[in-house]
């Protein structure tokens, strides 16, 4: 805020500030929105003999960067051989020939379609769990002070979109004189830059930022090179050039058409425009209006293609109906800003508005209308994102991005409360401000009366000898005291001017109606931001659907027992598998294979199984399988007669004399 608003108005804008950075802060380090949904081997699964390689599937596509699929051993070597193959939502890895017994660690970090990172792990073991000096990670994708520079970042460049695109609305749409106010030049400059400098950011932490977390990495540039290889890169790149035609549209907005409109003989018309007195009048109102024409044909291209590199590189890229999702963020974010850049617009002019560039009624008004448009466009495509992100209502209270979705509407409510209470304000100050104009004319006028006769050698004021204009001093007034009183008279003016503005109830009302909106609206953005790094409801539910659904396939689908065996003879070592499909009540087929600590299969003279469901005293059921190829036995047909946990025995005979029996409980049924 600036220094002439008083000291409680900056507290408290000081303290909106803070709620919205504590929001930031309290926010999960970006939330995953891409859930593992299956892997093979399975979380927690003990296999015979080690796979050939480790698949996991996720929810949805997913991007890996280099080695970020990794298979540990025991004793935190790599497993794996480095090269993650695949594409869309299932990536595999390759693993090394001959692994030993124990327990391994997958460890994944991956990216997913809408440029968040996504990180975990779990364990698996081959032949029997064991020891493992491996700790499973902690997700560092997202985390730690990477991701919260990160957030910040994030906030500050919807901030300074929002402060960018609003604000140059406003002053095209509604207040043409407000080009040359200083305070607006500002607001309007520091939103460009905001927006640059945090794009800029967000595209050195964008590599640390999906992979390690560390500060270190910040100025890799090897990272930075994966960076603008993806999207999420290109959409940062784009919008530094797109901020590049906005820096020509600003000077042009600033310089130009700022010239043309003060240029523009005459007092503004009822509508708000510069109209001209004369000819001259004309002319420049003319070319002030055509130049109004030009600046917001390609203002409004730069804001879309500046809303088009969130809509393409986030939420609204991927999940249903992308090609409509995307053009809807674009007219969102449009909407968003015109409401509440434009809102941050007058709250300044409001404040810094200098007596000669008064804020007329008509410009309020007009801003008004622009807002309730504004507002009925976020109506209509908030809903459809809503049902496009959620999807349920069960989504809607129950998941995260639901619960911040609602936070977010209730804000949006207490808003447009506000801003009914400044409408009603609007109204009231037409009548003062126009009875203020044409005061401001007369004192005016008068002014330059007195200007006029100072001009043609008539002294202005005080005593003694007369000054001429030749001399430069005025009543014997040395011209370096003669400006220091000027400015004084000035400064005297200004406080004056600002007590009679100060004093207007309608206008104080007016101000602080619009502050208490720009203050709702700076915490509304940050839950705004907390949305956009939330995983959506929808792919949230759908994530765990389909967990659901593995871990019940897993429970009732066949089941896959392997049992290390050593019978004490020679050759006597080796592995048993045991497969049983569908594994319910009823006929299951059972088949089992015999491998050697190698993993090549190899015959036995025997072989035999019996179930055993010991909590109702059933069994044990013997069946022998028949012989189908080496190290291959199978049986069709195995009865099993009610749902519970089952033990399942494996007697393995390699010898007339040395054999052994190992035995597993599993859930059938």
């Amino acid at each position: 805020m600036t220094q002439t608003i008083a000291p409680r108005v900056r507290s408290l804008v000081l303290l909106l500030l803070a709620v919205a950075a504590a929001l930031l802060a309290d926010a999960a380090p970006a939330s995953a929105h891409a859930a593992l949904t299956s892997s093979d081997p399975r979380q927690g699964a003990v296999v015979g003999q080690a796979p050939e390689q480790i698949s996991l599937t996720f929810s949805e596509t997913v991007a890996l960067s280099d080695d970020a699929l990794r298979v540990l051993d025991p004793k935190g070597g790599r497993a794996d051989t480095g090269e993650a193959r695949g594409t869309g939502a299932t990536y595999t890895v390759k693993l090394r020939p001959g692994l030993p017994d124990g327990t391994y660690t997958v460890s994944y970090q991956v990216v997913s379609a809408d440029s968040h990172p996504v990180a975990g792990a779990f364990t698996f073991s081959i032949g029997a769990p064991s020891a493992t000096t491996v700790s499973v990670p902690e997700a560092t994708a997202g985390g730690g002070a990477v991701g919260f520079l990160y957030g910040v970042g994030r906030y500050a460049s919807y901030a300074g979109f929002i402060v960018l695109v609003g604000g140059a609305a406003f002053l095209l749409a509604c207040w043409p004189r407000g080009t040359g106010v200083r305070a607006v030049q500002r607001l309007v400059v520091s939103g460009w830059v905001a927006l640059t400098a945090a794009t800029l950011g967000l595209l050195l932490l964008r590599g640390s930022y999906t992979t390690s977390g560390k500060a270190g990495d910040v100025f890799d540039l090897e990272l930075l090179g994966q960076v603008l290889q993806t999207k999420t890169g290109a959409a940062l790149v784009s919008r530094l050039l797109l901020l590049a035609a906005a820096a020509l549209f600003v000077a042009v907005l600033f310089g130009a058409y700022a010239k043309r409109v003060e240029g523009d003989e005459g007092a503004p018309d009822e509508d708000g425009d510069a109209g001209g007195a004369g000819e001259g009048g004309d002319e420049a109102g003319k070319e002030a209006r055509d130049l109004a024409f030009g600046l917001a044909v390609g203002g409004v291209v730069v804001a879309a293609g500046l809303a088009a590199s969130w809509a393409m590189a986030e939420h609204a890229s991927t999940g249903i109906q992308p090609g409509i999702a995307m053009p809807v963020d674009v007219l969102h974010l449009l909407a968003v800003a015109a409401w509440l850049g434009g809102l941050a617009a007058l709250l300044v002019a409001l404040h810094r508005a200098p007596a000669g560039t008064p804020l007329e009624a008509t410009a309020v008004r007009r801003f008004s209308q622009l807002a309730f448009g504004s507002v009925l466009v976020l109506v209509v495509t908030g809903l459809y994102q809503s049902w496009r992100q959620v999807g349920s209502w069960s989504a809607l209270t129950g998941t995260r991005y639901g619960q911040l979705l609602c936070l977010k509407a209730g804000l949006v409510v207490l808003l447009v409360g506000i801003a009914w209470i400044s409408r009603r304000w609007t109204g009231r100050l037409t009548d003062t401000v126009t009875a203020g104009a044409e005061r401001e004319k007369e004192r005016v006028a008068s002014g330059a009366g007195a200007t006029a006769d100072a001009d043609s050698g008539t002294a202005v004021t005080g005593a003694g000898d007369g000054g001429t204009a030749d001399t430069g001093e005025v009543d014997g007034v040395d011209p370096e005291r003669a400006a220091q009183l000027a400015r004084q008279r000035a400064a005297v003016d200004a406080a004056r001017q600002k007590r009679l503005r100060d004093a207007d109830p309608t206008r104080s009302g007016l101000r602080r109606s619009v502050l208490a909106e720009a203050g709702v609206a700076v915490v509304l953005l940050a839950v705004t931001t907390m949305l956009t790094s939330t995983e959506p409801g929808r792919t949230e539910e759908e994530a765990k659907a389909a967990t659901a659904a593995s871990a019940q396939t897993s429970a009732t689908g066949a089941v896959t027992l392997d049992m290390p065996f050593d019978t004490g003879g020679q050759d006597g070592k080796g592995v048993v598998r045991i497969d049983l499909d569908p594994a319910r009540t009823g006929a299951n087929a059972l088949h089992v294979y015999v491998t050697r600590p190698n993993g090549r299969a190899f015959d036995v003279p025997e072989v035999k199984v019996a179930f055993t469901l010991e909590s109702q005293d059933i069994g044990p059921l013997p069946v022998v399988p028949d012989h189908i190829t080496t190290g291959h036995w199978s049986a069709n047909g195995v009865q099993i007669p009610m749902a519970g946990e089952w033990k399942i025995a494996v007697t393995v005979r390699t010898s007339d004399i040395d054999q052994v029996t190992v035995d597993k409980n599993t859930q059938i049924g």
